[in-house]
């Protein structure tokens, strides 16, 4: 287990007695010699093996678990890491960090028990706060995959622009591979650097071609190059995550048969549309946390032909901390829309005052009916457990696997949306 280090403790000490100001302007300096120092500390362990880094807005984790999957079913040694956790090889424990890539030392020191352990292939979500803080420096990726981009984190990278600038910056050292989803509208940006060979992925005519048989709340049916996939995951956006993992195996020489029969195994992902219970009603856990990502959940849960009778009862909230702020009203309209029910609640606050979160939340909402303001979120879910008749889905999103949640006084508090819901079924 990749537990704090000293030296991690003695900097975050060290921090507290400088005024943030300062600090903030020697920042870059900081986090760049750090990044120097984690890879010289532990003997450069990447070389030894081929990282595989996935960046994007939405679908890093579960596009870094089916890789991951797939280069199991065929033999190889895996390790992997980003928010459903960390893995190396057959050992697998929760990310309490709170960040979904760790900073420089924690990082270089799970490469390098990696390493150790044999691993040929390691998988990692690769995020832009990673990347202004330079921890994807010290690390030779053998491969690069580009998911998709939307407007996320804003208030910390300043513009869209600059956030774009930040995800660009895992391509732009050439590498042996680059993976790119064509279908997003910003594929150009990333298809322009370098690479020894480029694998285009998408529903529109790409290298990699899904054909879309069927998509209903609870699977997916596709083909691609004749090899038809029963995939136990939902939605459009499975299958182009489905893709991506497809796109990345093939390269590395496994046969289409092997990564069939991975993805069809793939019984569900933590926290990622994953159905706690399918009848008599649905109740699923979602990690959503941007409004495309929302929205898309939604939509695969009660899409436009109904194929899941019943009502859409949401549980809904919205991280703290000053973070993307301008999320919050758009989160309001899209449940609006979609859902029948609405029931707002507490999230991750930090620091912020809860109440004027789901009060900006609320902003985008124009109904008075089937709305319900439960700040105390296990109360939340209870309550959208026992309104739920059969044939209604509840979908409880925001934190999906995390197993806390982050409260003012800079705490963390043990929790679970899967476990706190199974036990309202339990009753």
């Amino acid at each position: 287990m990749i537990k704090e280090s000293l030296l991690d403790k003695i900097l975050y000490e060290i921090k507290k007695f400088i005024p943030k100001r300062v600090f903030n302007f020697f920042r870059p300096a900081y986090h760049w010699l750090l990044a120097q120092a984690g890879p010289i500390r532990y003997g450069f362990p990447s070389r030894n093996m081929r990282v595989i880094g996935v960046t994007g807005t939405k679908g890093k984790s579960t596009t870094v678990y089916m890789i991951t999957k797939i280069l199991e079913s065929a033999g190889h040694d895996v390790a992997a890491i980003g928010s459903l956790g960390f893995k190396i090889k057959n050992r697998e424990w929760p990310n309490t960090l709170k960040m979904t890539m760790p900073g420089r030392f924690r990082l270089q020191k799970f490469l390098h028990e990696a390493q150790k352990a044999g691993c040929q292939f390691v998988v990692l979500e690769v995020t832009s706060e990673g990347i202004t803080e330079y921890r994807h420096l010290g690390i030779k990726f053998d491969c690069a995959v580009f998911t998709n981009i939307h407007k996320e984190h804003l208030e910390s990278h300043g513009s869209f622009d600059n956030y774009l600038k930040c995800k660009q910056e895992l391509f732009r050292i050439p590498k042996r591979l680059h993976v790119l989803n064509a279908d997003d509208a910003y594929f150009s940006e990333f298809d322009k650097f370098q690479a020894k060979e480029k694998i285009a992925y998408g529903l529109r005519g790409n290298d990699i071609r899904p054909e879309v048989i069927q998509t209903l709340g609870t699977s997916s049916e596709f083909k691609i190059a004749s090899q038809v996939v029963n995939l136990n995951l939902g939605g459009e956006f499975n299958i182009l995550n489905a893709a991506a993992a497809w796109a990345v195996a093939a390269a590395y020489g496994v046969s289409s048969g092997i990564i069939v029969d991975a993805l069809s195994k793939i019984k569900s992902i933590p926290g990622r549309l994953e159905f706690i219970q399918r009848e008599p009603f649905g109740v699923v856990v979602d990690y959503a946390h941007t409004p495309d990502s929302l929205e898309a959940v939604y939509k695969t849960l009660k899409p436009s032909g109904n194929h899941l009778p019943g009502k859409l009862i949401c549980v809904l909230g919205a991280a703290g901390g000053g973070r993307d702020k301008w999320k919050r009203p758009e989160f309001g309209a899209i449940a609006d829309r979609w859902a029948d029910e609405i029931i707002l609640t507490d999230e991750d606050p930090y620091e912020e005052n809860p109440e004027q979160i789901i009060s900006q939340i609320k902003s985008g909402i124009k109904r008075d009916h089937g709305l319900e303001i439960i700040l105390d979120r296990e109360k939340a879910i209870g309550r959208a457990i026992g309104k739920a008749r059969n044939g209604d889905v509840v979908v409880i999103t925001g934190k999906g696997s995390e197993i806390s949640m982050a409260v003012a006084g800079n705490k963390k508090i043990p929790w679970s949306d899967r476990e706190i819901a199974l036990k309202f079924l339990a009753k």
